[in-house]
Order: structure tokens, then C-alpha cells, then sequence
């Protein structure tokens, strides 16, 4: 394992230059399993791509308003919707936050496998919502990032989940496990905003997201020392035949997300991470709902509207709450379709 630096984290105390080397799981330290699962993950995907030895070639065709009816010769496995866009205009390339390939909803970053028809989606079209599921996902996912460094080494950070919720929630999340030995440690307004600030760095990198499926056994030995990550694992395995995960990557940050994601880090704009939560449960270990808030570069807000919306982020989300509100809005959205159909 290389030698890492550990620079003024959430605790603000800057450490030295130091090489570590450990011979179990249990022992590495949260920077070495980032970078394990980093490698790993680029080990996969280079074995992934060596199955592809000759180029094939694929035709994509374009069905949005622009340019209808426009046909790509792209390369099997290897080209992605962002080089579909990239023949259409910058405007394409800088706006577009997924794919619909087949009417599936896609990573701008993820292959194509085989011909298809392609459309792309935007924050500002007139139903936004698997755009802003996607916006949502990716927040939490920086957060993450964000969190599993913010500690210093004798703290363990254990990532358990980012929990579904949509935008009108008014927060992103994500559940962790801290050390037992930080139970009575309650984040401060100082701890928040070194968390914010962190997040901010990453934003600036302007950090791809990647996206990788592999088998299970693939998976588990990335997540190994993680048991929610492997419980999270076995269950994304049994819902397909082939028993494939999907994982995703931006910077060296690897998660289990079936995805989508946005393109890059660079989408966020205004990101804050406002509030940490303890939650209820049966477990024995405290769990920790982090959540935060943030505006796509392409919806910036006047800073009253912004103010207004920190502080909404700061109450506790729950997914049965809104699990219920989503199942109203697709009620009224299902029944204006309707509507217009009966119109027509």
C-alpha cells in the first residue's frame, strides 16, 4: 500500500507522512480501503475491457428535438451517451444529466453495449424527476466520500446506505456507523461546514462518475470488510439471473448504486451538508443519517431562497414519509396522462 498524506481533517489536526502496511481487513485504515476498492475497481474494468479485443461497431440513433433522426457509428463497450453528444454540440455535452437509451434511464459515462436509440435528458425539461433522482443519488455519494475521510484513523467509519429519497424531501442522505467511542459526539456548526468544504473540493475536481458491473463475487471482495455493504451486495445479486452489481466510481470513491449518476462532480453548485441525525432502530450500533442539501450549476437560487432551504435540510428525513408522498405524485402525474390521452 503507497504512502499516504493525512492533511487537516474535520478534527483539524495535521499528521505526518506516514507508510502503513497491515496484513488483515480489520486493521486498514478507512484511506487504504478506499484505495483498495479504487484498484480493484480498475483491475475489473481493464479486465472487462480486454474481453473486447476487436472493435465492433454499434449505430445509435438520436430521437430528441434537435437533429432528429441523426445516426451514430460508435464502438461496442467502449463509447458512451457523453460521445453521442459530443456529435451533436457543446450545449449537448455541457446540459445533458442522463441518457434515455431505449428508454432506459443511463449514465453519460456508461458504454453502450449494442445499437440503440438515444435521447438525453436535462434539469429543465418538463418532467425532471429521473434527473433529479440522479442529481440526488450523486450528492449523497459525494457525501460519502466526504464522510469516510473526514475522521481521523483511530475512528472507524463504516458507509451503510444511501436512503431513496426524492428532492421534495428537501434533503439528501446517507446512513453511517461511527466509532462507538463518538456516540455522544454531536457534529458542531464548525464540523459542518469543514464537511462542506471538503465536499466543495471535490466538486471543483470536476471527477467523473464511472460506472461497472460485476459479478458478486467481484463486489464482495471490494466490500469485504463492510457487512452492510455485503448484506446490500447479496441483495442487488439476487434480483437478476446473472447475479451482477452495479458499482460506480468518481475521483478514487467507490459505492454500490445501481445509478444513474450525474456526469461529474462539477454539476453541483450550491452543496451544503447541514445535519446529522440519530436514528431509531433495533441494532445495537448508532446509527447516523447525515444529510445535506444542494442546486444543479444549472438552478443556481437567490441566496434567501438558498437560506431558506439549508434550513428545511436540517429536519430529519424519513423514507416511509415520502415513500407515500411519491406514490400521490405518480397518482396525479398517471392521471394527467390520462387526461391527455382522453383528449387526443
Amino acid at each position: 500500500m503507497a504512502a499516504r498524506w493525512v492533511g487537516c481533517g474535520l478534527w483539524g489536526r495535521r499528521q505526518g507522512r506516514r507508510f502503513i502496511s497491515t496484513s488483515t481487513v480489520s486493521r486498514l485504515t478507512s484511506e487504504e480501503v478506499i484505495q483498495m476498492r479504487n484498484e480493484l475497481f480498475s483491475k475489473e474494468k481493464e479486465r472487462q475491457l480486454s474481453l473486447y479485443p476487436r472493435i465492433e461497431k454499434i449505430e445509435v440513433k438520436y430521437t430528441g428535438k434537435s437533429h432528429p433522426g441523426s445516426v451514430f457509428v460508435m464502438n461496442k463497450a467502449l463509447s458512451t451517451p457523453y460521445n453521442c453528444a459530443m456529435h451533436l454540440s457543446e450545449w449537448h455535452c455541457k446540459r445533458s444529466v442522463l441518457a434515455l437509451v431505449d428508454g432506459e434511464a443511463w449514465d453519460m459515462y456508461r458504454p453502450l453495449t449494442k445499437s440503440c436509440e438515444i435521447q438525453f435528458l436535462t434539469f429543465k425539461d418538463e418532467d425532471p424527476e429521473e434527473v433529479n433522482k440522479a442529481y440526488w443519488r450523486s450528492c449523497a455519494m459525494i457525501m460519502a466520500c466526504v464522510l469516510k475521510r473526514a475522521f481521523k484513523d483511530d475512528y472507524s467509519v463504516d458507509l451503510i446506505r444511501a436512503p431513496e429519497v426524492p428532492v421534495i424531501s428537501g434533503a439528501f442522505c446517507y446512513d453511517i456507523i461511527l466509532d462507538n467511542r463518538l456516540n455522544d459526539w454531536k457534529p458542531t456548526n464548525d464540523n459542518f461546514r469543514s464537511l462542506t468544504r471538503d465536499a466543495g473540493k471535490l466538486i471543483h475536481k470536476d471527477l467523473p462518475f464511472e460506472t461497472l458491473h460485476v459479478e458478486a463475487k467481484v463486489a464482495r471482495e471490494m466490500f469485504q470488510h463492510n457487512k452492510y455493504k455485503l448484506e446490500m451486495i447479496e441483495q442487488k445479486a439476487s434480483q437478476n439471473m446473472e447475479g451482477i452489481v452495479m458499482l460506480h466510481r468518481f475521483g478514487d470513491f467507490v459505492d454500490v448504486s445501481e445509478g444513474p449518476h450525474i456526469p461529474r462532480t462539477s454539476f453541483c453548485f450550491q452543496y451544503e451538508i447541514t445535519a446529522a441525525h440519530n436514528l431509531q432502530t433495533n441494532q445495537s450500533e448508532l446509527i447516523r443519517r447525515f444529510q445535506g442539501v444542494s442546486l444543479p450549476v444549472h438552478l443556481k437560487a437567490h441566496h434567501i431562497v438558498w437560506h431558506k432551504l439549508l434550513e428545511r435540510s436540517k429536519r430529519l428525513v424519513t423514507e416511509e414519509k415520502y415513500l407515500e408522498a411519491a406514490a400521490e405524485h405518480h397518482e396525479a402525474k398517471d392521471g394527467t396522462e390520462e387526461e391527455k390521452t382522453a383528449s387526443i
